[in-house]
């Protein structure tokens, strides 16, 4: 099928953009209305803009009428409180679909390569109009976690670990990537995630705010890597013959709150 795309993207799949003076506003996240919603670890979330404006993440298709992941409907309680997260949501002007600051509780990074998952942000996008990608603005300051981002699931070759200090701001093509965030701690992660459609209006904010894919990994060494994709790969396993004798079939992890 054939979607507007940004050219950004073209390359690498994802544009690290100037970081934020996050220290100079005030923690609006702490005083949002969170849910309890499963992504890629222990985690809550904030709804910012929903479906209908109400108080949930569910996918957009999950509702009636189902629809892509655009035209989000702003969650009024959560919003009052946060007029400023609001405001970075809507710089771009582009299309925003659902829009809400996620709460990560600290992993390792063997739980963070077995929940690396693929969005499906896509989902019912009509054929001509604009892709979905996400923008992920990290709040809260975790300067020894990352964003990993893989092509192949499986090969640690294709690997991407962005550092997330507050104010780093990223935009990610997360239909491309499988991707999760390996949060060091010892606090939880908070992070401000904006579904945007892809056009013109997106292509001149990344440029305003000199988006590159010029990221160099943090150094992690080579045992850690391995050890964790045995552990992966044995724990898949695991779960694949205890779905197998139930009749069950392991499917490839969706974030369910993409």
């Amino acid at each position: 099928m054939s979607f507007i795309t940004s050219p950004a993207f073209a390359e690498k799949g994802y544009v690290i953009l100037d970081s934020y003076d996050q220290v100079g506003d005030p923690k609006e996240w702490l005083d949002l209305e969170f849910v309890d919603w499963k992504s890629s670890g222990v985690t809550r979330f904030a709804p910012l803009a929903s479906a209908f404006g109400e108080m949930e993440c569910n996918g957009f298709w999950n509702h009636t009428p189902p629809r892509t992941d655009k035209d989000g409907v702003w969650v009024q309680a959560n919003v009052d409180v946060a007029p400023i997260l609001k405001a970075r949501a809507e710089e771009p002007g582009a299309n925003i679909g659902r829009c809400r600051v996620i709460e990560l509780q600290p992993n390792d990074y063997t739980n963070a390569i077995y929940n690396l998952h693929q969005d499906d942000n896509n989902r019912l996008n009509p054929e001509g109009t604009g892709w979905i990608v996400r923008g992920f603005f990290n709040l809260s300051d975790d300067p020894s976690s990352v964003l990993i981002l893989r092509e192949d699931r499986f090969n640690p070759d294709t690997e991407v670990r962005i550092p997330l200090p507050a104010g780093a701001q990223v935009i990610v093509d997360t239909q491309r990537f499988w991707h999760a965030v390996w949060q060091v701690g010892p606090e939880p992660r908070y992070c401000l995630i904006t579904s945007w459609e892809s056009g013109p209006e997106l292509d001149a904010y990344i440029e305003k705010y000199h988006g590159a894919s010029n990221n160099v990994n943090p150094p992690l060494d080579a045992h850690v890597i391995e050890d964790a994709q045995a552990e992966v790969r044995r724990r898949l396993a695991e779960r694949s013959a205890t779905l197998a004798s139930q009749g069950k079939k392991l499917a490839d992890p969706v974030d369910p709150e993409a």
